[in-house]
């Protein structure tokens, strides 16, 4: 593989993780009252708050990944964003049936964007 190959797939992957987060901040705007109250039944404090405050997170540090500024700490915030909403969203542990299914799916799911969040960050140094 060419180096000017390497370059553009690096710059394809960021696009394309930078932009899941930024595509999943904007939407979380449009749907922030059922989103809120999902978060205050798993007992997220100030849940309005905190998706607010990690919406703007994701979508700005999304950003900076999509645009290559800062990739490597923009890699490691988004790693821990993703830990963190996979922990309180996504506890498969405490559910059964489908929903356990779905929410596994979903937190497998996240911990591939997080193997392609630490390649990003790798390709950056």
């Amino acid at each position: 593989m060419t180096v000017e190959t390497a370059e553009v797939l690096r710059v394809v992957g960021r696009l394309f993780l930078g932009g899941l987060f930024v595509a999943g901040g904007i939407r979380h705007f449009f749907i922030l009252t059922v989103l809120t109250q999902v978060m205050a039944v798993r007992g997220v404090p100030a849940p309005r708050l905190v998706l607010v405050a990690g919406s703007v997170f994701q979508l700005v540090v999304g950003l900076l990944l999509m645009l290559g500024i800062s990739v490597v700490p923009a890699s490691i915030g988004l790693i821990l964003f993703t830990i963190v909403a996979s922990i309180m969203l996504l506890n498969f542990w405490d559910m059964e049936g489908p929903s356990r299914e779905s929410a596994m799916n979903g937190f497998l799911s996240n911990i591939a964007i997080i193997g392609g969040l630490l390649l990003a960050a790798a390709g950056a140094i």
